[in-house]
């Protein structure tokens, strides 16, 4: 057999493989628990000057990590202890929390996409070499599906789009308005937050069937 021919071959079966994949529509799903995304001058203010994130472990997402550092956030009627630092560094801080976190914080915070903090509810920071006050930064983060460029070829959907999944399972749950986001930097996967999963009975690994709106939202 010759090399054009192989090439041929190959062709064809990664052309069927992404067909498969965009018939079947499936995506991996995984739970993210409440967390918080520091600057590099609140990393300073919180845990002393100089100092940076250590690693725990790798995220599923590129170049993310768990960090070792936690902090306590502080709202109008209470705290949350623990709440785990992701790194590397960002240009803002954002506090990630679920409708039931929020609660217990007594905080009224807005449900957005993450990195939109304006106007946001303010949260309180604790760590221990200090404390820090936002004015806008706690919020509920929208159900999201990071993707490739090529991912979001496969699947027909573009950024900023927002599609249906119907999570598998032992209590097959639909989510609405799930919003898709492309970067090269993305791994394929489904963020849902632990209210969303708790009412499906979703844990990390499962997978949800993907659908598209007739019309824009």
């Amino acid at each position: 057999m010759n090399k054009q021919a192989i090439q041929s071959i190959v062709a064809e079966v990664v052309q069927q493989l992404s067909q498969t994949t965009k018939q079947s529509n499936t995506v991996p799903m995984a739970v993210s628990a409440r967390h918080c995304h520091l600057s590099i001058e609140d990393v300073e203010a919180l845990f002393g000057a100089g100092y940076e994130l250590t690693k725990k472990s790798d995220l599923s997402q590129p170049g993310q990590f768990a960090a070792n550092e936690t902090v306590t956030i502080v709202g109008p009627k209470g705290s949350i202890e623990k709440v785990r630092v992701l790194g590397p560094a960002r240009s803002i801080t954002q506090v990630e929390v679920s409708k039931t976190d929020s609660i217990k914080l007594g905080a009224v915070p807005p449900l957005r996409e993450s990195g939109d903090i304006k106007n946001s509810e303010a949260i309180t920071l604790v760590g221990p070499k200090g404390s820090i006050y936002k004015k806008e930064g706690l919020i509920i983060a929208r159900a999201h599906i990071h993707m490739t460029p090529d991912d979001a070829e496969a699947y027909g959907v573009k950024n900023g789009q927002c599609v249906r999944i119907t999570a598998q399972g032992e209590r097959p749950t639909t989510l609405e308005r799930v919003l898709i986001r492309v970067s090269p930097k993305f791994k394929l996967e489904m963020h849902i937050d632990t209210d969303e999963a708790n009412a499906g009975l979703i844990s990390t690994g499962a997978t949800g069937i993907l659908s598209l709106y007739e019309e824009a939202l």
